[in-house]
């Protein structure tokens, strides 16, 4: 998959839990949501393009999520 779709998709999701008044809990939900729904190898694209680029043009809430909970997309 292509990695500007990969961003776009991630930002929608992140729009979508941005939303959300309980910020902790978003990060959260938003990072089970990629770990549930996403494809190990869309998860760990997404997060090699953070890793090696800094993740630019993701959603904040969507970087902010990667690094906090890296731990479940192991």
């Amino acid at each position: 998959m292509e990695m500007d779709n990969l961003i776009r998709m991630a930002n929608q999701i992140g729009h979508f839990f941005d939303a959300m008044p309980d910020r902790p809990e978003a990060l959260e939900q938003l990072a089970q949501h990629l770990r549930r729904f996403w494809e190990r190898r869309m998860r760990e694209r997404l997060l090699a393009f953070v890793d090696d680029e800094g993740g630019a043009g993701l959603h904040p809430m969507v970087l902010e999520a990667l690094v906090l909970h890296r731990g479940l997309f192991g």
